[in-house]
Order: C-alpha cells, then structure tokens, then sequence
C-alpha cells in the first residue's frame, strides 16, 4: 500500500504497519455498514482492537482515514504496479490484468455498498464526494492515462487523447451489467459471463486504436 507508507525503521515499525492495516480494515467495514456520518474514529479504533489516540497517529483525521480506506480497498484490485509497461509484456496483457481487477472492484460488495453511499451523500456533502473522487476514480483514471501516454509512444497503439481513452475504457467495462448491480436489479457478472465481458472490451479497445495502415 503506497498511502504515506514509510520503510521499517526499528523494532517497532512491522507492529505499527498492522496496526495500520488493522485500523484501515474496520474503517473499510464501518463506513459501508454504518455510513461516514455514523462511523467515529472510536468506532474504528474498537473495531480494529487499538486506541482512539492509535487511530489519530496514523490518520489525522476521518477524513484522511476515509480516503485512506478508499484508496486501500482500489489497490487491492489494482495495484500501482499494474499501471506500469514493463518491458516484454504485451499491452494486450497489461489491459487484460487492468480490465480484470477492475471489473472485479466494481462488482464487490464493498464497492456497490461504497458507491450507493456515495450517491446518497453526493448532494449532502460535495467535500466528502470529492474525497471519494479523488482517492477512487481519479487515481485510476490517472494512472491509466499515464500508462496510455506510454502506450501511445510506443507505437502500439495510436491514442491522441490518453485521457479520454481512460475513460473510454473503465466505462465499457461497467457496462449495462454494473448499472444493474447499482440499481438492485442484477447481480454481479461472474465466471465465464465476465471473462467474455472483459476479452471483449480489451479487443475493442484494441481494434479502436489500432495504428491505421497506409
């Protein structure tokens, strides 16, 4: 997890990682269960087994700690390595890695929960969605588009507007079957159903930004 993580130090330093990684865990769970506004950072601290005075040295307050939790709960499904064009790998494989932990976050109960919230608290609290924002979609559309731009020069593919295509790209794979799981009139797209799903965007964006032959 890359969120203000700092290199073990001393004898202490692998306790407090877990502690961390304890308290962004019962945060994970209070803010889709109980909402932001019903969740107290003493709620956290009993769930995660630490101290209230534990929770506030890592995470000075509930809203660092909210977009701390959104951003661990992204990069359990798509970690910042999975933005990066290592050389040798195909970018067919590198979209496919992306398209599948993707297409699997979004259709997480964690996610749908998080996400219903969201849209209850958008018009309450436009800070709060923000935050959300930020730490969620924007650091996946960033990274995409990063990774796009790399793309892009490579010659792989032609993709004049990265961000656009970043977009472009995340919106296929929710697709009608993600509005439906939202909506509480579907359930997730599993199995062979979403690996059809996923093989099926990648190739079209393939095909959209293919170099075009002389």
């Amino acid at each position: 997890m890359s969120n203000n993580l700092s290199a073990p130090s001393g004898p202490g330093r692998p306790k407090d990682l877990a502690k961390r990684q304890a308290i962004l865990d019962a945060a994970k769970i209070l803010f889709v269960s109980k909402g932001y506004a019903n969740t107290s950072m003493d709620a956290v601290a009993a769930e995660a087994g630490v101290s209230k005075l534990t929770v506030y040295s890592h995470f000075n307050d509930k809203e660092t700690l909210f977009s701390a939790a959104v951003v661990a709960k992204c990069e359990e499904q798509l970690p910042p390595l999975f933005f990066e064009l290592a050389d040798g790998v195909a970018v067919e494989t590198v979209l496919l890695n992306i398209a599948h932990g993707f297409h699997q976050l979004i259709n997480s109960d964690e996610s749908v929960n998080l996400h219903r919230l969201m849209i209850t608290l958008g018009s309450q609290d436009p800070k709060l969605s923000l935050i959300f924002f930020e730490a969620g979609p924007q650091r996946m559309l960033d990274g995409m588009e990063r990774l796009l731009t790399k793309v892009d020069q490579s010659g792989v593919l032609s993709i004049d507007k990265p961000r656009n295509a970043a977009e472009h790209f995340f919106c296929l794979l929710k697709g009608g079957g993600n509005f439906r799981l939202l909506y509480g009139c579907g359930g997730p797209v599993t199995g062979e159903a979403a690996e059809d799903h996923v093989q099926e965007v990648v190739g079209l964006f393939m095909r959209a930004y293919r170099p075009q032959t002389a």
